[in-house]
């Protein structure tokens, strides 16, 4: 968890965006959002010590589209908890694995894209799992929402303890046991 990472709320609560404490200690200064939550610790200045801010909330509703969830290699990899979906070594340096293969006719889909770990990858090869004789863990399936925060930032404000409240609950993302 980061001292320097704020949750930002609109003012019906709906989660925002996960800012850094230099941009929530902005918005408090201008008069734009109030702090809902302190962190333990706090901000030292030249001329003062204040509470660091863990949630701010906007006292003026912010008007946002429905954001469209865009298919990205980090999203993937989100969306996947950062897992390989064939061995499951959890880690960062993992790379995005077509199902069915290009070649094959395999689109560039969420239903086709999944995470995967280099040694897993060069063993799948350009063939499919069943070639393979590789299984995948859970079938890669398209998010069933959308949520106004991005999915990695959704997931990893999900390891902060004081958000959990202020962020929506979907199934397909809960940490799972033991991954916090």
């Amino acid at each position: 968890m980061s001292i320097y990472e704020v949750l930002l709320l609109n003012s019906d609560f709906e989660p925002l965006n996960v800012c850094n404490i230099r941009r929530a200690m902005a918005l408090i200064m201008l008069g734009k959002a109030d702090v809902i939550q302190h962190h333990d610790r706090c901000l030292r200045t030249g001329s003062a010590e204040l509470q660091a801010p863990s949630i701010v909330k906007m006292r003026y509703h912010v008007r946002r589209p429905l954001p469209q969830l865009r298919l990205s290699r980090h999203s993937v990899l989100a969306r996947d908890h950062f897992t390989c979906q064939y061995c499951g070594v959890r880690g960062k340096d993992l790379t995005i694995d077509h199902v069915i293969p290009r070649w094959m006719g395999g689109p560039q889909t969420w239903d086709n894209l999944v995470a995967c770990c280099r040694k897993c990858n060069l063993k799948k090869g350009d063939k499919t799992p069943q070639q393979a004789k590789m299984k995948l863990k859970k079938p890669p399936r398209r998010p069933h929402f959308i949520p106004y925060i991005s999915l990695p930032s959704y997931l990893k404000a999900q390891q902060h303890e004081d958000w959990q409240f202020f962020l929506p609950v979907f199934e397909a993302f809960a940490v799972p046991e033991g991954h916090s």
